[in-house]
C-alpha cells in the first residue's frame, strides 16, 4: 500500500516517466505518452505484462507514426514474472517494456 501511495505521488509531480498498460482504450495510454513527452521527459517507458502487450506495441507504434515522430525506440525487452495467483499456484506471465527517446 506504501508502495502504491508512492506511485501515485510522482506522478502526480509528474516525475513518472513509466506508463503501466492495462485494459483502458489505446489511445488513453497514447495520449499518456504524449503528455509524458510534452511535459518535458526526455524518455518514456510503456510497459504491459500478458494480454495487454499486444496494445503495449500498438501504443508505441501510435506514438511514433502518428504523433511524434522524432522519437526512437532506445530499448525493447521482454521477459517473463511469475506471479502468485489467490488460490496460491504460481504461474509464469510474459511481459515488455519498450523505452521510447527524444532524437
Amino acid at each position: 500500500m506504501a508502495e502504491e501511495t508512492h506511485n501515485e505521488k510522482s506522478r502526480a509531480n509528474g516525475t513518472e516517466n513509466i506508463v503501466y498498460i492495462g485494459k483502458k482504450p489505446t489511445m488513453n495510454y497514447v495520449l499518456a505518452v504524449v503528455t509524458q513527452f510534452n511535459n518535458g521527459m526526455p524518455e518514456v517507458t510503456i510497459k504491459a505484462r500478458g494480454n495487454a502487450i499486444s496494445r503495449a506495441v500498438d501504443v508505441k507504434e501510435i506514438v511514433v507514426n502518428r504523433f511524434m515522430p522524432n522519437l526512437k525506440e532506445k530499448a525493447m525487452k521482454t521477459s517473463s514474472e511469475e506471479l502468485t495467483n489467490e488460490d496460491g499456484t504460481k504461474s509464469k506471465v510474459s511481459a515488455i517494456m519498450i523505452t521510447l527517446a527524444k532524437d
